[in-house]
């Protein structure tokens, strides 16, 4: 590559692998570094569990996968990707950040550029990565090794915008970073760099992209409450809406994950440190964080309506959104707690999530589809293409004799062919 740096990308995630195999196809040295023993072993195995990458992808891309962090010294590019969630109490978790960061720290050599992908709020990377990067390396930013930070834009499941067709920004501690960094990633990147002018802009671009999406979705979500007490069917309303030419065509559901669920809690924690507290932003996070509970409750509702004494519920979809197997901060965890804190008998199923990820996040296993049966609700909570290409035929069959409720939360069923007998719930 022209560029000729030699890269590593440290953590083979959702994030990380997609970076690599792109710069891996295309001829760079790569290096892929990640802790997770069972992970390396599979993609050495030419498997993503993530369905990111295909096998043909994996296994055709130049990548020296490990897990020994003295190898990073072979690096003189190194691009962060690990995650960077929330605690129990909405406050960033930096600790595999920080932790990347010292393995870095400890493989740095003089003219050497460190890159963070990964989420933060603005100051993160100055601030907080920086300090253990001089620590453990003995050396001096700005003089010695400079850094620079490249917000991702992955969007697990999307085939359409992948890490090279997305617009990449990029910056760097000074010009000469800059030039670099923009080098490295132009010679992948096909949708073209754009150049922030400083770090910090970087950081808190990636920010305000993912708060503003959960702010719009948290406006539909409350749409949805008022228009829920108003007897008025929330999609018949933005169907009508989205009539005029400047409607956004956001829709009402469930907002969880690693991205839009997580980031905005960022942004209000530096902004509290630095004095303002945050209204619009947080209002938003709990409107949407309370979202899986509604859904539950309005089943409820309406099975306390009907009468059902002792009631049983299916929900199907565990995963935080459609076609991915991945669980993290999956809101249907809400909807499963809140039902069974009813005493409601729940069962649960997924075609995509992975066995030991719902067994750690739910805490329990799910059922074969085959076996859910003589339910009195369910609750259709994400929009699978297995789920909505079969649509009614598969709803159905897990009520009892065809009939009961119905709470589809993703408008995915068409409600012109819904069954006699059976009472639909929509957001």
């Amino acid at each position: 590559m022209s560029h000729g740096r030699k890269i590593a990308v440290i953590g083979l995630g959702y994030v990380g692998l997609p970076v690599a195999v792109a710069f891996g196809k295309n001829g760079a040295p790569v290096m892929g570094f990640d802790i997770d023993m069972r992970r390396i072993e599979e993609l050495h195995a030419g498997h993503d569990r993530t369905r990111e990458i295909d096998s043909e992808s994996l296994k055709a891309a130049k990548i020296d996968i490990t897990r020994d962090p003295a190898r990073l010294k072979a690096a003189d590019f190194f691009i962060v990707t690990v995650p960077t969630p929330i605690d129990r109490s909405n406050q960033p978790d930096l600790t595999a950040l920080l932790g990347a960061s010292e393995s870095v720290g400890r493989a740095l050599k003089r003219g050497d550029i460190v890159v963070y992908e990964s989420t933060v709020y603005p100051g993160a990377t100055e601030e907080d990565c920086v300090p253990v990067l001089e620590r453990e390396s003995g050396l001096k930013a700005g003089r010695d090794f400079t850094v620079g930070y490249s917000p991702e834009r992955i969007n697990p499941g999307d085939k359409a915008h992948r890490f090279e067709t997305i617009r990449k920004v990029v910056a760097g501690q000074d010009e000469r970073t800059l030039d670099i960094v923009a080098a490295v990633y132009g010679s992948v990147v096909t949708a073209g760099i754009h150049r922030a002018p400083s770090i910090k802009v970087a950081e808190a671009a990636k920010v305000i992209e993912n708060a503003q999406r959960d702010l719009n979705i948290a406006f539909m979500n409350e749409l949805s409450s008022i228009f829920q007490l108003l007897d008025v069917d929330t999609q018949d309303v933005l169907d009508a809406a989205a009539t005029k030419w400047n409607f956004l065509p956001f829709k009402p559901g469930l907002v969880g994950g690693h991205c839009i669920g997580v980031d905005p809690f960022y942004l209000t924690y530096r902004a509290e440190r630095a004095g303002y507290r945050p209204e619009v932003i947080l209002a938003g996070r709990r409107i949407n964080d309370d979202a899986g509970k509604r859904v539950a409750r309005e089943t409820i509702r309406h099975l306390l309506r009907r009468g059902v004494a002792r009631p049983s519920v299916a929900v199907l979809g565990l995963t935080f959104k459609e076609n991915v197997p991945d669980t993290r901060n999956s809101k249907s965890l809400d909807i499963v707690r809140e039902l069974e804190s009813f005493g409601i008998d729940v069962k649960i199923h997924d075609p995509m999530a992975l066995a030991d990820d719902v067994e750690k996040e739910f805490g329990r296993t799910v059922t074969p589809l085959d076996m859910i049966r003589d339910m009195d609700a369910v609750v259709l909570a994400v929009s699978h293409s297995d789920y909505a290409q079969t649509g009614w035929p598969l709803v159905c069959a897990c009520l009892r004799d065809g009939k009961g409720i119905v709470f589809d939360v993703r408008t995915c069923l068409d409600r012109a062919r819904q069954p006699e007998g059976v009472e639909l719930l929509r957001m």
